[in-house]
């Protein structure tokens, strides 16, 4: 039987690509489970069309990371905390922290997923972060850690 996969099935294929599979495979395992359609010609149709928009929406989301990144290009976010005689933070700037002043320096939101900080920052000084607003959009920022005595 013909079938038209609606999502990633392992070993078989990717979604949308159309693969012939035993009939009681795809009648009892791969249909009713949401997996793939029969192979018509409606069902193609369909197919084609929703990976033409899914293309539309990657290609919108890039352009808006992309404009994000402009603004965001070169920043430097200074950070004010408490800090021991050694240099060492009391607490710690973690990627949510990040997110929070780019969300605001951008205007819109950035996910603490996106910022790249092998782990939260504890100590005095500069550091340079990267965050990856999309898959091919990643823009570089300076965090600064200044202690609260300076300021």
């Amino acid at each position: 039987m013909r079938i038209v996969l609606l999502k990633d099935v392992k070993r078989l294929g990717a979604m949308g690509e159309v693969r012939s599979v035993a009939d009681g495979y795809a009648r009892n395992y791969l249909i009713p489970r949401g997996l793939a359609v029969p192979a018509t010609d409606a069902a193609l149709q369909q197919v084609k069309a929703k990976a033409a928009a899914q293309r539309r929406e990657a290609s919108q989301e890039k352009e808006q990371a992309q404009t994000v990144s402009e603004r965001l290009e070169g920043a430097e976010l200074v950070f004010q905390a408490k800090a021991g005689e050694t240099g060492r933070l009391y607490g710690s700037i973690t990627n949510a922290d990040i997110a929070e002043r780019l969300t605001a320096l951008a205007g819109e939101p950035v996910d603490k997923r996106k910022v790249e900080l092998p782990e939260p920052i504890k100590d005095l000084g500069k550091t340079h972060v990267e965050v990856k607003l999309h898959g091919d959009v990643v823009v570089r920022v300076t965090v600064i850690v200044a202690s609260e005595e300076e300021a």
